[in-house]
């Protein structure tokens, strides 16, 4: 009998349309034969105490504070997580990120951190500045301080930050996906006459590749993506997540597609699989999503 998948989902209230990449995903999934059901933790009223293991595989797709406190409970219970718990909680945290990835020799920029930013006046002096919220995504909460004097003007942190210092490139940000082995690069240029800015793919180098994987291997993880910048030294790692969104990776869905299927069942006996036992009831009767305009697809697959 077929996997069942488990999409852990993030609630975005100003998405204006689905991820094409996931829905393709979901349909390609459906097709072959295996169970899909999706839901945002934000929709529902769950029991922690009462959830137990009821699929073959949870893949966590969503960077929210309780998807990952829910994914820690199903943790654990012994529950297979994709990407693995440990690996997302660790990579959601910029300063360990940091460590982990200076450690393993991958480069990335000088670091700071503090708790009083005045004394990061000395190092303003020296070099522009990139702060970031230590669990921050999508940009939220960055700022760029290019002298001491502008430090004044930053609201002190209300959670830890990571101090970063700003690399200068003279082309855009090169976002890096990865399934699996395969690496994919994109560059964002900006829209012309109204248009949205677009994702382009671009060639990945060897050296970008090298340190693509390396960053997967050390952080233990098979779904993620990379923002590097091209240093005058050569490319530095700025962020690294687990399951971006993989826009603008052509044929992305599929290989997606793939690398969960293969996962899902490796190393596990088909008489150990849940499809093919009675399932725990833990998640049944929860209201899923429902909104095409969030996910594309309906609360169970």
């Amino acid at each position: 009998m077929r996997a069942r998948l488990y999409f852990m989902l993030a609630f975005r209230n100003n998405s204006r349309s689905p991820n094409p990449v996931l829905v393709s995903v979901f349909d390609i999934l459906k097709a072959r034969g295996v169970q899909v059901e999706i839901g945002i933790a934000e929709q529902m009223l769950l029991r922690p105490e009462e959830l137990s293991v009821s699929h073959d595989l949870y893949i966590l797709k969503s960077h929210t504070d309780l998807w990952l406190s829910l994914a820690g409970v199903l943790h654990l219970q012994g529950a297979r997580l994709l990407n693995p718990y440990l690996s997302c909680i660790a990579a959601q945290n910029k300063i360990m990120t940091a460590r982990r990835l200076h450690a393993a020799g991958i480069p990335i920029p000088r670091s700071w951190v503090t708790g009083n930013l005045s004394l990061l006046n000395v190092v303003a002096a020296r070099m522009p500045l990139v702060m970031k919220p230590f669990d921050g995504n999508r940009g939220n909460g960055v700022h760029i301080v290019n002298e001491p004097g502008e430090l004044a003007g930053v609201p002190l942190p209300p959670r830890p930050v990571l101090v970063q210092e700003f690399v200068p490139s003279c082309r855009e940000e090169l976002k890096v996906a990865v399934i699996g082995t395969e690496v994919f690069a994109t560059r964002q240029h900006c829209g012309t006459n109204g248009t949205l800015p677009q994702r382009i793919p671009c060639t990945v180098s060897a050296e970008v590749r090298r340190i693509a994987l390396r960053c997967g291997e050390v952080c233990g993880l098979g779904l993620y993506g990379l923002d590097l910048i091209d240093g005058f030294d050569g490319p530095v790692v700025v962020d690294l997540n687990y399951f971006p969104s993989y826009k603008g990776v052509r044929d992305a869905a599929p290989l997606i597609a793939d690398y969960i299927e293969t996962y899902a069942c490796a190393d596990v006996p088909a008489a150990r699989r849940l499809g093919d036992v009675p399932a725990a009831k833990a998640l049944e009767g929860v209201p899923a999503a429902k909104s095409p305009v969030e996910v594309g697809v309906t609360s169970r697959q």
